[in-house]
């Protein structure tokens, strides 16, 4: 897809002179020079942008109808120097009626009329007085010599990047109950403009930007709001120009009331498309939709208007600790399900001291807590080998002693010399067999005590190393329930870190925990240090973690998460090194399917999860060529 889906728009609210249409006009003019030193490729005004909101009975006088017909030629000239597709609002008389309407120009040409379908009619609003309701059927009237559109179901799509489908509507329409932006975006429109006039008071800014939000993510689109500001009549009412610009659910950009500027973002038309391609109860209803077709070329952008997460699976929200609580209790509720189901009331767990054992304990944890169990019957058991460092062991048995759980030391390493003997391994010979056979024994050892003590073996591997398949194979990343497999790597140390901020006993040997090198031990330590690091062979979690978030959940080429990558991590990682990372991310992926097709079950907290039975059906056989050549 061109420009990689991107597409810029701009909401603009100019200053109005009320019934100076001349006035508007220039201001309409150097709105739209602005917006083409920016490369915008489709801006929206505010409602009835050239007379303004608050002319009242004006509308009915000659000069008004006559002034507006002449500054729509006006601007249809105009447009011939413009690149951006834009929509100005209008009184506009046809037959024998006056319709509020927008009408939407595109070098050198009127594309349509789009006229307001609900008229405000109560408390502050008086429209029914002086417009009539948009007509039901599309049909063609003469504007300015042209043969034009006019109704509430057009939907303006570009020939050049047919994914460009726009509607609009105007102000109460969104507010509606039937909304024209349902039908719209039913028969396939993309981007909504909404030309508003939205007076202000108490609260009204609140559920305004909720309501764009909401629209936005309910038809899966772009929404782009314009509203009326500074100029209009203050008799009774004020305006402010609160102006927002939305996105599948998400707030892109947004100025606050009276603060007078125009609000300017990209929008993202592929992740838009997949979200509907994913949601196949979105279905294209095209029936009674008028199409005008157009040709745009949009421009590729030197840079990108919108924000790009580093970390896209951390919340950020303002109440930090509160997302975090209600993850850990999607954890523990569903660790509480399956321990009801089960009838048992005993776990067992792998407690290494580092980040994903720790975190599975305090869900654990949690989860006692809430079924009121004694924690005696959590048994966390440390199974050092030849390569437990002293830290993590340490850290290990602190942790237990503060929760005060069982804690039991299992020694493996006599038991894996002997099965390296059995098999005629050598013992200095550190390769995948050497490893595997120390992960492999630890899962063994977990599972035969919990038989003994009829118990739950809790999984502790996460999303991230799932999914680059960082675990092995009937080893680590078998258990009877995994609490941690839709939390990745980012996220665990998120909540780890949130969890030492609510319980303070645990503060110091958390945070050491954090600081740790996240390492699987399984190699000999050097110098009494951990000497395997897993970022170092693999590269890093955040970055990691950016790529699988969107690849899974947006359905991204690598060329275009590379393209994010840049932007995100700019001066922290290295472009080559991001480009190596990605690699080694989708050959691993890929080859990794077959680990995640048994996959034990667990909890879904996010967005993204690659349960076989839910998220993520995928054939362990297929290739990663495809997507490696992308890179290229």
């Amino acid at each position: 897809m061109r420009n990689n889906g991107f597409i810029r728009a701009k909401a603009v609210t100019i200053p109005i002179r009320l019934s100076d249409i001349p006035s508007n006009v220039e201001e309409i003019k150097k709105a739209l020079k602005n917006a083409q030193n920016e490369n915008v490729d489709i801006i929206t005004f505010q409602e009835l942008t050239l007379t303004g909101y608050t002319i009242g009975d004006l509308v009915f006088t000659q000069s008004i109808l006559d002034g507006v017909k002449k500054a729509i030629h006006e601007l249809k000239e105009f447009s011939k120097s413009i690149s951006s597709l834009f929509a100005v609002g209008a009184p506009l008389q046809v037959d024998n009626s006056i319709f509020n309407t927008a009408i939407v120009f595109y070098n050198g040409h009127i594309l349509g009329v789009s006229a307001k379908t609900y008229l405000p009619n109560y408390n502050e609003y008086y429209e029914g007085r002086h417009y009539s309701p948009s007509l039901k059927e599309v049909r063609n009237i003469l504007l300015d010599g042209e043969e034009v559109p006019f109704g509430n179901k057009i939907i303006y799509q570009n020939d050049l990047m047919p994914e460009m489908k726009v509607g609009v509507e105007i102000c109460e329409d969104m507010w509606a109950t039937t909304t024209p932006s349902t039908l719209m975006c039913e028969g396939g429109a993309t981007i909504i403009l909404n030309l508003s006039a939205s007076n202000e008071r108490l609260g009204k800014a609140q559920y305004r930007h909720d309501l764009v939000k909401m629209t936005s993510a309910r038809l899966m689109c772009a929404y782009v709001y314009a509203s009326s500001g500074e100029g209009e009549s203050t008799s009774d009412l004020v305006y402010s120009g609160h102006n927002l610009i939305a996105e599948d659910g998400h707030m892109l950009f947004e100025n606050y009331p009276f603060e007078n500027n125009a609000c300017l973002g990209d929008i993202d038309l592929e992740l838009l498309l997949h979200e509907r391609n994913k949601n196949n109860h979105f279905v294209n209803k095209v029936d009674n939709m008028t199409f005008v077709h157009y040709k745009q070329d949009i421009k590729e952008k030197n840079t990108l208007h919108r924000r790009v997460d580093k970390n896209p699976f951390v919340p950020e929200d303002e109440d930090i600790l509160e997302r975090a609580r209600f993850i850990l209790k999607i954890q523990a509720h569903g660790l509480i399900q399956r321990m009801k189901a089960t009838g048992s009331k005993k776990v067992v767990i792998g407690l290494s001291g580092g980040l994903d054992s720790t975190l599975a304990l305090l869900v654990v944890n949690d989860a006692y807590d809430l079924l009121g169990y004694d924690k005696k019957d959590i048994h966390a058991i440390t199974l050092p080998c030849f390569g437990t460092s002293e830290r993590t062991k340490s850290n290990a048995l602190e942790l237990a002693k503060i929760l005060g759980i069982t804690l039991r030391e299992i020694d493996i390493s006599d038991s894996v010399k002997q099965h390296l003997k059995d098999i005629d391994h050598d013992l200095t010979t550190y390769d995948v067999a050497f490893e595997n056979a120390q992960a492999r024994e630890r899962t063994q050892v977990l599972f035969d005590y919990s038989n003994m003590i009829n118990a739950l073996v809790i999984g502790t591997g996460d999303l991230s190393e799932l999914a680059l398949g960082w675990c092995t194979y009937n080893g680590d990343h078998m258990s009877s329930y995994n609490i941690n497999v839709s939390i990745p790597k980012t996220l665990v140390i998120y909540l780890v870190k949130a969890y030492a901020l609510i319980h303070n006993e645990l503060k110091e040997v958390l945070e050491d925990i954090i600081m740790t090198p996240i390492s699987p031990e399984l190699l000999p330590l050097e110098n009494g240090e951990i000497k395997q690091k897993t970022e170092d062979i693999i590269g890093p979690y955040q970055y990691h973690d950016f790529v699988l978030f969107h690849f899974l959940r947006y359905g991204y080429a690598p060329s275009k998460i590379y393209m994010l990558g840049k932007i995100a991590f700019k001066g922290i990682y290295q472009e080559d090194e991001m480009l190596k990372w990605m690699k080694i991310f989708f050959k691993r992926f890929f080859t990794s399917q077959f680990k995640r097709n048994c996959l034990p079950d667990g909890p879904k907290v996010g967005s993204v999860s690659i349960s076989p039975r839910g998220d993520l059906r995928m054939p362990s056989d297929a290739s990663y060529n495809l997507y490696l050549d992308d890179l290229k």
